[in-house]
């Protein structure tokens, strides 16, 4: 566990000629209540705010989302579908187009005033510099760092920048 109490595992399943799919998990504890831990992440466009190299995160609708981040030295824009959100309690999604990846956050209530948000991201490294970052562990530092800079900034507001409470189930 680092100084910050952010706790990560990477897998990375190997198939011959490179990494297949790379799997981070990660959790950080932050002091703030569930709901409010919660709201903030559905404010996607806020991304960028505490996300490494997310560029722009732009919500279409309830479900869509268009993404455009520089990964491995060059920009990528992809679309992502919300699958599933379950207000206080998860959200998860998975990449329709550009590089493959999904995932899910889920919130977890430690005490009234402190929640451990656990995050689950599957991703396709798609060029030879992706591999290699996936495997040299760049990309789980970097998740590691999302977390913790995610924990400043909901920490340092003490509230949300907004909230959707809505449902989506698939």
């Amino acid at each position: 566990m680092t100084p910050a109490g952010t706790r990560s595992v990477l897998r990375i399943s190997v198939h011959y000629g490179g990494i297949a799919m790379a799997k981070f998990e990660g959790s950080i504890d932050v002091n703030v209540p569930v709901r409010t831990a919660y709201d903030q992440w559905t404010q996607f466009e806020t991304f960028p705010q505490f996300m490494e190299g997310v560029e722009e995160v732009r919500q279409v609708n309830d479900t869509k989302l268009e993404w455009r981040a520089e990964i491995g030295g060059r920009t990528e824009e992809w679309e992502a579908e919300i699958t599933e959100q379950i207000p206080d309690q998860r959200i998860a999604w998975t990449s329709r187009t550009g590089a493959k990846n999904a995932g899910v956050v889920t919130f977890h209530h430690i005490d009234d005033t402190t929640t451990r948000v656990m995050l689950q991201v599957e991703y396709e490294p798609e060029t030879v510099v992706e591999h290699a970052g996936a495997a040299l562990g760049v990309v789980e530092r970097r998740m590691k760092g999302d977390l913790e800079r995610f924990k400043e900034f909901i920490e340092s507001r003490g509230e949300a920048t907004g909230a959707w409470r809505g449902k989506i189930e698939h």
